[in-house]
């Protein structure tokens, strides 16, 4: 039987029979294979998400992998039985900032997978077939659905620009810090430290590419051409902004709570830092994770640490918010 999870509101949710959606003109039927929990999955759940980013009644799951079943009208017939992940973003793509391929700064308001739009939660998942990214034939689709974290790091590692033979950093080890140091450590960088708050994430860093790991109470090295931060908190940001050198680069991609004292401003100018920030990812990040993905140069499969049916959904939720260390990557499979 087809299911899908619905949060009809801050607490409330069931699991309901699901009707798959015939596709419309342009549009796919993906089959979904698995789909990731994340904070902002919790978020919707808990009713903390910020007010606009999220709309109730929601099937959640904006991090998804699976199989197109059928396509509609002026969507090529090639696309059924292809492997595809998909952006979450539902951009207009007729405003200035959508030409400019930044389609998630789009000025038509914000709507997105999982959030706005029905998500991956659920047997099927219908969108439009032009935020599909198809994958190698021989995709292992549960390592595919953690590509919509991959693809936000993905955005991050492009603005960062590092190039081969800097010295380099990532604050931050949760999923976004893993993918963040498999990202840069592919671009030969002379040195790449992470730093985080879990010690047990030492030998993971250093397997997918890292020189050195420290606990963010120890002492460190400063003078790092490029810093990642991905922690979500303002003391991670003050700290991957001393990580830098003057005139150093530095990526936000964590978004810490309301109110939070972040950089300081004088800092900024006077060490002449570049600074940078990332929320989602744009087509030409996805591109880049899907291609980087089927090169082998990512490996998300270590960061999955449990896998369940839908209708475990709640207690999948407690799992990502337990703050249990064994806890990775939650996945959900329909």
């Amino acid at each position: 039987m087809s299911t899908a999870v619905v949060v009809e509101a801050p607490g409330e949710h069931r699991l309901t029979d699901h009707e798959p959606r015939d596709p419309a003109a342009g549009e796919a039927l993906v089959r979904v294979h698995a789909v990731g929990i994340c904070g902002s999955d919790r978020e919707v759940y808990q009713g903390n998400r910020p007010e606009g980013y999220v709309r109730y009644p929601l099937t959640p799951g904006h991090e998804w992998s699976g199989t197109v079943q059928a396509v509609g009208a002026g969507v090529p017939a090639s696309l059924v039985g292809r492997k595809v992940v998909g952006e979450g973003f539902r951009n207009c793509q007729v405003c200035d900032r959508c030409h400019a391929g930044e389609t998630t700064l789009c000025t038509d308001g914000y709507e997105e997978t999982g959030f706005t739009q029905p998500g991956a939660m659920a047997t099927t998942l219908t969108l439009p077939a032009r935020l599909l990214h198809v994958l190698p034939d021989d995709a292992d689709l549960t390592a595919a659905a953690l590509l919509e974290p991959a693809a936000c790091i993905a955005a991050a590692a492009l603005k960062a620009n590092a190039r081969p033979g800097e010295r380099v950093a990532v604050v931050g080890t949760g999923t976004l810090g893993m993918f963040a140091v498999q990202f840069l450590a592919a671009g030969s960088p002379a040195e790449l430290l992470v730093v985080g708050t879990r010690p047990d994430r030492e030998r993971m860093s250093l397997d997918f590419g890292a020189t050195a790991f420290r606990t963010r109470d120890q002492e460190i090295p400063g003078d790092f051409d490029v810093v990642i931060e991905t922690a979500g908190s303002a003391s991670a940001a003050r700290q991957a902004a001393a990580l830098l050198r003057r005139g150093g680069r530095l990526v936000l991609t964590g978004i810490p709570a309301p109110g939070a004292e972040g950089l300081d401003p004088t800092d900024l100018v006077v060490r002449q830092l570049e600074v940078h920030t990332v929320f989602g990812a744009p087509p030409d990040a996805w591109a880049h994770t899907v291609r980087v993905f089927g090169a082998g140069l990512l490996t998300p499969l270590p960061l999955v640490t449990h896998e369940l049916p839908l209708a475990q959904f709640a207690h999948a939720i407690e799992l990502v918010g337990s703050g249990d260390p064994k806890v990775g990557k939650v996945l959900l499979r329909p």
